[in-house]
């Protein structure tokens, strides 16, 4: 992207606004209710980011992920997870292929299912962790290794996983080292009743609604280029800072509760996390700067996955939620209001 001038990038953050509109405009042709989900996921593309999304079946996550796929004109692959599932059906492999007019044989690398803009990890913790491992060096390089050579993956590139909380039997619990990749673990729950009786009408009665396009794959780069350009004043960094060290029970300064309830708390990621995703919140509202509330109202998302609490705590059926709830009350916010 050449270099622009505040000017310039004011001017494409209020564009955004607008085409954000558009872009849940054309969503809801899809999917009814769940804005909350929809507008984390869309957070985490436009910051550049992945997304764990915990839900039980048929509340319309593949739905959700493919929508914003056809929506943002980007290529879509959905991997089954299942028990069997070995690390080169997701990356790819090397396969012996013949010529047919020298008949000569050689290696040619065969691309996997991530070799996509949008992957849908479908049912992520079904697979053995080193499936599961594979897709480290994809979230974090945007490359895989396979046979020694490096191979670089499109881009934009997201993984979007999914969790089903109900069956845990012949399961493979997320490592924390793989959790604390995904900027966002959101929460799909049941619709409203009216939402659902929506839902009903139109899967059962009308045609599959065509959505449009409203951005390609080189517009979203440019905007993710634009979300890291947002200024972010020295108050708001440390508040997410504050936030974060105060969820680790080892801290001197950590109040009662984390070290009472907490074993883990978040890592360096979460400040990481915090700031760009209340950067990407503020260019989606037409924004150019960062408030403490676009840190706060971006917590919970951030912070669910990355704080694990204790025997005692589930003892108490005390969740990380709770933490992060009693965490907001408890660091005070800058002076300054910014």
């Amino acid at each position: 992207m050449a270099q622009l001038t505040e000017a310039d990038v004011k001017k494409k953050v209020e564009k955004l606004g607008d085409s954000k509109t558009r872009i849940l405009g054309e969503i809801r042709k899809a999917v009814i209710g769940q804005e909350q989900v929809v507008g984390e996921v869309l957070m985490s593309f436009f910051a550049g980011g992945h997304c764990l999304i915990t839900g039980v079946p048929g509340l319309a996550k593949t739905l959700l992920i493919k929508s914003l796929g056809d929506v943002l004109a980007l290529d879509f692959r959905r991997i089954q997870f299942t028990p069997d599932l070995m690390p080169s059906d997701i990356t790819g492999t090397e396969v012996l292929e013949e010529d047919k007019a020298t008949h000569k044989r050689a290696l040619r690398f065969k691309r996997g299912p991530l070799f996509a803009n949008i992957v849908l990890a479908d049912e992520i913790n079904r697979t053995p962790p080193k499936t599961q491992a594979a897709l480290l060096e994809a979230m974090q390089e945007h490359q895989v290794t396979v046979a020694g050579v490096t191979y670089k993956l499109k881009e934009p590139f997201f993984v979007l996983a999914t969790q089903n909380p109900i069956e845990q039997e012949g399961t493979y619990a997320l490592p924390q080292i793989q959790q604390d990749r995904f900027m966002f673990s959101s929460i799909i729950g049941y619709l409203p009743r009216e939402d659902e009786i929506a839902v009903i009408d139109q899967t059962t009665r009308r045609a599959v609604p065509k959505l449009e396009t409203v951005l390609q794959g080189e517009e979203l780069l440019e905007y993710q280029r634009i979300v890291r350009e947002v200024p972010v004043a020295e108050p708001v960094l440390r508040y997410a800072v504050q936030l974060s060290a105060a969820s680790r029970p080892e801290n001197a300064t950590a109040p009662d509760f984390v070290k009472e309830y907490v074993s883990w708390g978040a890592s360096t990621r979460a400040p990481i996390n915090l700031i760009l995703a209340a950067k990407a919140r503020a260019v989606l509202e037409g924004r150019f700067h960062v408030s403490t509330g676009d840190v706060k109202s971006v917590s919970l998302p951030v912070l669910r996955h990355r704080i694990v609490t204790n025997f005692r705590a589930e003892s108490a059926r005390i969740k990380s939620e709770t933490i992060i709830g009693r965490l907001l009350e408890h660091v005070k916010e800058p002076k300054s209001g910014l």
